[in-house]
C-alpha cells in the first residue's frame, strides 16, 4: 500500500527556515537522452545521456517574505519534509536559483504566489 503524505503536517524550508502557508510543492526531473543506432539498420544499439534539468515550483498563500527577498542571481536550498502519520521522507534541493515569480488574485480568492527554481540536484532520505 503506497504511504499518502498529508500537505497539512509538511513542512518546506527555504535555507532551513519553516515557509508558511504552502498550497503546492512539485518538481521534476528532465534528462536528454539521444539513442544510438547500428549502420544500416533501424534499431537502437546503445543510448547516451546528456545534461539534467531540475525544476520545481512552490505555490503560496499570499506571499513568502523569504523568496520574495532572494534575487534571481542567489543561490538558496530548498527542503520539503513531507509527513504522514510516523512516515517521513525528505528531499533536498541544492544550489536553486529562482528562474519565475508570480503573483495571482482572483475574484472570491485570496492572493497566491507562484515561485519556480532550478536546482543542480536533488537528494531523498
Amino acid at each position: 500500500m503506497p504511504t499518502i503524505y498529508a500537505a497539512n503536517e509538511s513542512q518546506v524550508l527555504i535555507d532551513g527556515n519553516p515557509v508558511e502557508g504552502v498550497r503546492l510543492i512539485e518538481y521534476r526531473t528532465v534528462q536528454s537522452r539521444e539513442s544510438i543506432y547500428g549502420l544500416g539498420g533501424a534499431e537502437r544499439i546503445a543510448m547516451v545521456s546528456g545534461p539534467q534539468v531540475l525544476e520545481g515550483r512552490i505555490h503560496v498563500a499570499s506571499t513568502a517574505p523569504a523568496l520574495d527577498a532572494l534575487t534571481t542571481d542567489q543561490s538558496f536550498q530548498v527542503s520539503a519534509v513531507l509527513v504522514h502519520g510516523d512516515a517521513r521522507k525528505s528531499v533536498t534541493f541544492h544550489e536553486c536559483f529562482l528562474q519565475e515569480k508570480s503573483f495571482d488574485l482572483s475574484v472570491g480568492g485570496h492572493g497566491e504566489s507562484r515561485y519556480s527554481f532550478t536546482a543542480t540536484r536533488a537528494v531523498e532520505e
